[in-house]
């Protein structure tokens, strides 16, 4: 009898529990730094520029050239793993496909998503903490998020981001106005189609000086980590674990926060809206 008939032979708990094992021990033998090498040898790190998020990202209109703070972010790895960047142009939204389509090899500023989660890893350090407010004209007098939990309040979000989440978590009685990037939810409030857009702290007071309105920190004030994320993939815990040591360094020697406020400084942000408990 041949190897093969022997192995068809077997009862069937034991030719399952035979590939379990050997599914196990193909998983262990995988190269934890599959997914770094890919990178090196590729000679670019890809990760995503989006229309509308300064200071985070800033597009040039003359050249097309990227800057902001996640830019710098991504060119001083890449300069680590000695490769380039390259910029893809996205919207939070489709960050899970572009993942799955590898379009790009890094994110950054990501909020806890579960179902994004099912195919991006999260670094479980976040890189700095914001949190979550709503930008709205001057005069806007909810100041909680029951109070916007109402019929009456129109609030517009980035469809697929985290903001939509919580507009549908916490406000699911309110007008919710989904769009595709943030500049559409300016122009929603700017025609008075919408009343309050919700972004992270931030973000908002970026936004704020568009409208010439005002930011809110709704009670209760909810943190939100920005964290990093890679694609789900075998051989990225060497990757993970790199970025972890990068992001540690970041955040204990001042690095992270030195950047952010230079870069709102430098921006015109003014940060004394933040409760004074508040640290990113």
């Amino acid at each position: 009898m041949t190897y093969v008939k022997r192995l068809l032979s077997l009862p069937a708990f034991v030719l399952a529990l035979l590939m379990a094992i050997a599914l196990t021990a193909s998983h262990a033998m995988a190269d934890p730094n599959a997914t770094l090498d890919r990178i090196k040898s590729s000679g670019v790190l890809k990760f995503p520029v989006m229309v509308g998020e300064e200071p985070g990202y800033i597009k040039d209109p003359a050249t097309g050239n990227w800057s902001g703070f996640y830019v710098d972010w991504a060119t001083d790895i890449a300069t680590l793993l000695g490769v380039k960047v390259e910029p893809v142009e996205t919207t939070w939204g489709n960050l899970a496909a572009d993942f799955q389509a590898n379009k790009i090899d890094i994110v950054f500023g990501l909020n806890p998503n579960p179902k994004r989660g099912l195919v991006v890893d999260y670094l479980n350090a976040p890189l700095f903490t914001d949190a979550w407010a709503i930008v709205a004209k001057k005069g806007f007098e909810k100041r909680t998020w029951a109070e916007l939990n109402d019929p009456s309040v129109r609030i517009v979000v980035q469809k697929g981001g985290t903001m939509q989440v919580i507009a549908e978590a916490l406000t699911p009685k309110a007008q919710i106005i989904p769009v595709e990037e943030r500049p559409l939810g300016v122009l929603e409030i700017q025609a008075n189609r919408a009343d309050v857009m919700i972004l992270a702290v931030f973000d908002a007071i970026q936004v704020q000086k568009q409208i010439n309105g005002e930011v809110i920190l709704p009670k209760p004030m909810l943190l939100n980590p920005a964290m990093i994320g890679i694609k789900r993939e075998d051989g990225n815990e060497g990757y993970a674990n790199w970025l972890v040591n990068w992001v540690n360094q970041q955040r204990a020697l001042g690095l992270a926060q030195g950047k952010l406020h230079a870069a709102f400084e430098k921006a015109g942000i003014d940060l004394s809206v933040l409760p004074t408990e508040f640290s990113f």
